[in-house]
């Protein structure tokens, strides 16, 4: 295994119940489905004689060590998360789980979702806890402003917190 320098900035172990279900889903996914069967053209290939110049046997290797390597990173990644099933008893601060919406200088609205780093969707508004806008957004109320690093002003218009399950993996 290669030697990385650790990571500057550690990343939040917090993450929604369906952020938590859908990393289960895809270690599941990736080891008892996909696994066996590049495992199983892997073999097929190798039969085949001259691995130097097979590319189904080089392929599926390559394939096979990225398999390995994310099963690797999610088995690691499900022990230390810590699952957010509540919202936090000052709903009216914004914490991991928030839903909110924003104003900037020139009064467009913006909202977003605070979540775990494995669960970000650009496209539905959904970013990092550890993200700058979300660090400065941390603990702030309505009518507040905030200032994130290169980003601007922004203003607090509202807060909510998911409260029905289904809402939650939904993704509402």
């Amino acid at each position: 295994m290669r030697w990385r320098p650790p990571r500057q900035t550690p990343v939040s172990p917090y993450i929604t119940p369906a952020g938590a279900a859908a990393l289960r889903d895809e270690l599941d996914r990736l080891w008892r489905r996909e696994r066996p069967q590049v495992t199983a053209q892997v073999q097929a290939a190798a039969k085949n004689g001259d691995r130097s110049e097979n590319g189904d046997y080089i392929y599926g290797k390559r394939r096979l060590r990225e398999i390995d390597r994310r099963v690797h990173y999610l088995r690691r990644r499900l022990t230390e998360v810590v699952v957010i099933t509540e919202p936090p008893a000052d709903t009216g601060r914004i914490r991991f789980g928030a839903r909110v919406r924003l104003a900037d200088d020139h009064g467009t609205e913006f909202c977003y979702r605070l979540v775990g780093s494995d669960e970000i969707e650009p496209a539905k508004g959904w970013i990092s806890i550890d993200s700058p806008l979300a660090r400065a957004l941390l603990g702030r109320g309505v009518g507040d402003l905030v200032t994130a690093t290169g980003r601007g002003h922004w203003r607090v218009l509202a807060i909510a917190y998911a409260t029905d399950p289904r809402e939650s993996a939904e993704g509402r």
